[in-house]
């Protein structure tokens, strides 16, 4: 039996760079008609392998990687991935905070983290059974049971046999997701990072390094549980590349959304302070992605640390976090079409008909279009819980990610646990699953008091 391995496979890798090659602009023209001419597959369209295993093309595969990568950018000038490069691009509109850290037991804002735990475990859960499933399914499946526009947990339930067979559940997801069998919150990478990260600020501190993102995550992350860019980054350590040449070599995914689900925690630990958040987060981040990846992160991290100060309504924190990316950039830009758009449509499926149309080129994991349809979900719900969890995932593309995003910061703007509908929160029992070592069982009202510990810490 042949095992293969997704996401890292050198063959199954050139389709997916020759797209992000198209986005930034690089002529890989030569470089496809070679791969094309050896009959080279092109990218997945969902999964991390291609249908049919292809090895006698991995010499080919591993020369025209390094050769792409080689091709030079002509979007680098505006899309930079340097930190001061970044900084010198957003410095009118960065306003640092100053570098005062919330005393003592902080009430208010350990219950605004309370929330946020929950608001994530929530949106997350609302988005796995639909996750890799096109648009038009997801709003299919709701329909039929009566949930759209959507305003509940998906469900089987009264869904004709045939729609379930045309377009079935997220099949690792549906076990534990359905509205019919939850049951506390069940294992999911957008849980795990958060984790880790809390975990990170714990054994090295604010002042962490990208190499002590990586030492954590050998010690403590199983390889298994990565995906994507994570993956690749991974076995470029267990092949003794450094950081940040982690994030470059033979990684196709580097502006895909990995980084923006690991930002929460910086942003929650950073309360009024945007723009420390944000260059935490890029620490993180740099380990994994380049350019608007990072800048995914980079503005998640700022929105959610100006909702964490409970100061900020949804749309103040999400001008925060436009304030510290590159102006000029494709995710910027992204942003700003989805907060125009949620503004301008009272009709939020003809949003997300309009960000599909326009963004619909990118792969369903890349941080441009996930970024768009985030902005323009919070921005369309205007601060409601329920709204925000549901307009994210309805949007279709990396549903589970967004819920979860999207929930963390509804839920600081809620400002307390029980300002969440408790059809939300019931469900998840307090109790949270996960591979990561120390964390699995235990309770959103207990990692609330170790993030609120990291907050305060001087």
């Amino acid at each position: 039996m042949t095992l293969r391995l997704t996401w890292v496979q050198p063959e199954d890798l050139v389709g997916h760079e020759l797209r992000q090659a198209a986005e930034d602009g690089r002529d890989a023209r030569a470089l496809a008609a070679r791969w094309s001419a050896a009959g080279g597959p092109p990218a997945p369209a969902a999964a991390g392998a291609s249908g049919t295993p292809r090895p006698e093309l991995r010499p080919l595969a591993e020369e025209l990687l390094d050769a792409l990568a080689a091709l030079p950018s002509p979007l680098t000038e505006r899309e930079p991935d340097a930190l001061a490069d970044i900084r010198a691009l957003t410095a009118t509109g960065r306003t640092p905070a100053p570098e005062v850290r919330p005393a003592g037991r902080d009430t208010g804002l350990l219950d605004r983290l309370h929330a946020a735990w929950l608001g994530r475990a929530a949106g997350c859960l609302l988005g796995k059974p639909v996750e890799k499933l096109p648009l038009p399914a997801i709003r299919a499946l709701a329909r039929a049971s009566g949930n759209w526009p959507l305003s509940g947990w998906f469900t089987a339930r009264g869904v004709p046999r045939q729609l379930l067979d045309a377009h079935p559940w997220n099949r690792r997801s549906a076990a534990t997701s359905l509205a019919e069998n939850i049951d506390g919150m069940p294992e999911d990478d957008d849980l795990n990072y958060p984790l880790l990260n809390l975990l990170l600020l714990r054994r090295y501190g604010r002042g962490f390094t990208t190499a002590d993102v990586a030492r954590l995550w050998l010690d403590e992350l199983p390889a298994g549980r990565t995906f994507t860019a994570e993956r690749v980054a991974y076995r470029n350590l267990l092949d003794g590349v450094e950081p940040p040449l982690t994030s470059l070599r033979r990684n196709p995914f580097r502006e895909w959304i990995g980084a923006q689900i690991r930002a929460d925690v910086h942003g929650w630990t950073h309360p009024g302070d945007p723009d420390g958040a944000a260059e935490q987060a890029y620490r993180d981040a740099a380990l994994t992605h380049t350019a608007n990846g990072v800048y995914g992160a980079m503005f998640v991290a700022a929105v959610v640390a100006a909702a964490a100060a409970g100061t900020a309504d949804v749309h103040r924190a999400l001008a925060a976090g436009l304030a510290v990316i590159p102006p000029r950039s494709r995710l910027a830009e992204a942003v700003r079409l989805g907060v125009t758009a949620a503004r301008a449509t009272p009709d939020f499926d003809a949003v997300v008909d309009r960000l599909h149309a326009e963004l619909g080129g990118y792969h369903w994991v890349h941080a441009v279009p996930n970024t768009a349809l985030l902005a323009a979900a919070l921005t369309h719900a205007d601060g409601d819980f329920s709204r925000s969890v549901c307009a994210a995932v309805s949007g279709g593309w990396d549903t589970d990610s967004n819920g979860a995003t999207a929930g963390s910061v509804a839920g600081l703007l809620a400002g307390h646990p029980d300002r969440l509908p408790e059809h939300w929160t019931a469900p998840l029992k307090n109790r949270l699953a996960t591979s990561v070592p120390s964390f699995d069982g235990i309770g959103f009202d207990t990692l609330a008091e170790l993030t609120h510990t990291e907050a305060v810490r001087p």
